[in-house]
């Protein structure tokens, strides 16, 4: 490979929850087999780069957060980037490649990249590399592998136009091959085939020949199927492509018992920590529904806390106590979980830009960083696998971890670890000859993420109590998990309130006795948008089946008490569409009666789905259903009167159903076509009147 190939390009992520940084960190690292060398920096670090001045090719993976924001780290430069001053030819000098990471089950799929790319384009800069779209959905990998793959071939071209053109100016260096002079098109075109082979030798150098020789490794006649230990042909006698191995970069040091662990308010960048206990925790639902949703009430009453109807806020959550002591076991650390351990980066070590962990404390208990800093639930992500190839003695077990993160192997690993959501646990369990180190869990587990929950409550009808509201997440057992597994923070919470619930079982008092002396940590997260009108006369319709009734019961509390407060004030009419499987087992608000009756709510629409229709007519069963049923309503509220739209709960299966309806309506009463009807509804969310609060 010539030497003058050997060049520089800028490397940019911006993540939310280490995403995007680890596949920055994976072209960073495979950069140095192609000749390259790869200068990365977060976005936020814009002391360390200026795309202003910059004369190299830049790569950016930026991930998407919320409803389609751009991550934390990317907002200094997005703002930047968005001055509307700015000329149309201010990054014409500029190449760049994108790669953009979201989830489709959300409305505006990888609106961070789009944001950025789209800006970028205006601003007169030029693709070298088509932009990749990744779907978290299906697997980021189905996507990042290949453009990855492609990414190198295009990174030379550009170097080698650059070469070509070098003594042309920054906006003609940007153009097409069609437009170098005819006698550089020859040299040029053979400099490229030159280097799609180089590129082909570099990548058949990385595969792995290995063939299953060892009799004891041959799948049994009996298992024909592919299962997580076990694999079938044509991968199991294949040569494989497998990732590089990532350098270790992470030391610990073992000390004493003495000392006392950080503070919570430590594991969170920003903001200010609570601790809050709970004074009341109901069951909403039945005991033969079909999910189980709880309600608690905390007390924020000694604290500065505070929020709005609409908001969210994050609870500190820790790992499952069982499986935490299950790891040490696994590990061979049972004996040192009370010691203290130093981390440190690894001197020496061959990863560029090693720094310590943020989320890791530097001196802390084993057990506390097990426990409150990483999420040992994680799906592993190929290069953790990689790494666990080199912890595992048995061979059979050491090549079935190599297919999974191979090229080869990439149906397996999203049939076998990604879609079951198997984690670190259920592969000690089904590959027991692989004992990983201590320093291999940190680099490679990400942080174990605080919760986000809907605030059920208004602090001016209850001063000093929030609530909210969840279902209990369950995950059903697995070869290698004898038993379902709860979501780490709704299995914590029920857990921890399961004294206040029992009581009430066994009580006439709903509040079930003393509060609870343990407390939940908790921090803010207000929203920027969803919340109530600022006129209150402003008509409003809600959306929220099961628990994404959640943030309505708050609306209405806080309109409840303005009503009683303000008796000249006019208040617009309210509308809910609730529904739930069963009327008589998950009926969570009954009491929105109440609300009907005072006359804070003017009309209240409730479905069931799973109930049997007791006239001949067959109702509703779902809420989008119901929507559709008021259509001349909705086009009146929203098109005439400058109403609000607010829908909260599961995006996949009711969100976009909800968005489908209302745009047929709008479609229906405007006399227009479905796309003139997009637009509208477009418009409205760009005016933040169509607000949605979604999960996947």
């Amino acid at each position: 490979m010539c030497c003058d190939l050997k060049r520089r390009f800028l490397l940019l992520y911006a993540t939310q929850k280490g995403q995007a940084k680890a596949i920055a960190e994976e072209i960073e690292q495979q950069a140095g087999a192609h000749g390259l060398e790869a200068d990365m920096h977060c976005m936020s670090e814009m002391d360390k780069y200026n795309l202003e001045a910059e004369k190299d090719p830049v790569v950016i993976v930026i991930s998407t957060t919320g409803t389609g924001d751009p991550p934390d780290t990317a907002r200094k430069l997005v703002k930047k980037i968005q001055d509307k001053t700015l000329p149309p030819d201010h990054f014409a000098h500029l190449q760049y490649g994108l790669l953009g990471l979201g989830d489709s089950e959300y409305t505006f799929f990888c609106n961070g990249g789009k944001t950025v790319d789209r800006r970028l384009q205006e601003l007169g800069a030029q693709r070298f590399y088509g932009t990749g779209l990744a779907d978290d959905c299906v697997g980021l990998e189905l996507v990042v592998d290949p453009w990855i793959d492609g990414l190198w071939l295009a990174l030379k071209e550009a170097f080698l136009l650059q070469k070509e053109k070098g003594g042309m100016s920054a906006s003609a260096v940007t153009n097409s091959l069609s437009s170098v002079p005819c006698e550089h098109k020859p040299d040029l075109t053979s400099k490229i085939q030159q280097l799609k082979l180089e590129e082909e030798g570099v990548r058949s150098s990385n595969v792995l020949s290995q063939k299953l020789i060892d009799v004891n490794l041959v799948t049994p006649a009996q298992d024909t199927e592919p299962s997580l230990v076990h694999s079938v042909p044509p991968i199991s006698q294949s040569a494989l492509n497998v990732p590089a191995l990532p350098p270790e970069y992470i030391e610990v040091q073992f000390q004493d018992t003495r000392g006392e662990d950080p503070g919570l308010a430590s594991l969170i960048s920003e903001g200010a920590v609570f601790e809050v206990p709970v004074t009341k925790a109901v069951q909403l639902t039945r005991e033969d529904a079909i999910k189980t949703v709880l309600l608690i009430e905390l007390d924020i009453s000694g604290t500065t806390f505070d929020y709005q109807p609409g908001d969210s806020f994050c609870v500190i959550c820790p790992n499952n106590a069982n499986e935490v002591e299950e790891l040490l076991h696994v590990l061979g650390l049972s004996e040192k979980g009370e010691h203290f351990v130093c981390v440190k980066v690894k001197q020496g070590t061959k990863k560029k830009g090693a720094a310590h962990p943020q989320h890791i404390p530097e001196r802390s208990t084993l057990k506390f960083i097990l426990t409150w800093c990483l999420e040992i639930r994680a799906i592993p992500k190929k290069a953790f696998l990689r790494a666990l190839v080199e912890c595992t003695s048995d061979a059979g077990e050491k090549r079935r971890l190599q297919e999974l993160c191979s090229r080869q192997g990439a149906s397996d690993y999203t049939r076998f670890i990604r879609e079951p959501n198997v984690c670190l646990l259920d592969l000690l369990r089904a590959f027991p000859s692989c004992r990983p180190s201590l320093n291999l869990l940190i680099e490679h587990l990400p942080k174990l993420q605080p919760r986000s929950y809907s605030v059920s409550s208004s602090n001016l009808f209850q001063p000093g109590k929030m609530c909210f509201v969840f279902s209990i997440v369950e995950f059903p057992a697995y070869p290698t998990r004898a038993v379902s597994w709860r979501g780490v923070c709704t299995g914590w919470l029920a857990e921890l309130v399961g004294p206040l619930l029992h009581a009430n079982k066994n009580s006439q008092d709903a509040k079930g006795g003393s509060p609870l002396t343990e407390k939940i940590p908790i921090f803010a997260r207000p929203s920027c948008t969803f919340h109530l009108p600022a006129d209150p006369s402003v008509p409003l319709m809600m959306v929220g089946p099961g628990t994404g009734i959640s943030p309505f019961i708050g609306f209405l509390q806080h309109r409840q008490k303005l009503r009683e407060e303000r008796k000249d004030w006019g208040f617009g009419e309210t509308w809910l569409f609730f529904g739930c499987r069963h009327q008589d087992r998950d009926y969570l608000f009954k009491q929105l009666r109440c609300f009907l009756e005072s006359g804070t709510l003017t009309h209240l629409k409730v479905c069931f789905s799973r109930d049997l229709p007791a006239a001949e007519v067959t109702p509703p069963k779902y809420v989008q259903d119901m929507v559709r049923l008021y259509a001349k309503e909705v086009a009146r509220i929203l098109l005439k009167e400058g109403g609000y739209f607010y829908v909260c709960g599961d995006k996949k299966h009711m969100a976009d159903g909800v968005s489908d309806a209302v745009v047929d309506i709008l479609s229906a009463e405007m006399g227009a076509d479905r796309l003139e009807a997009m637009k509208v509804l477009a418009t409205l969310r760009e005016a933040k009147r169509y607000l949605q609060d979604v999960w996947s």
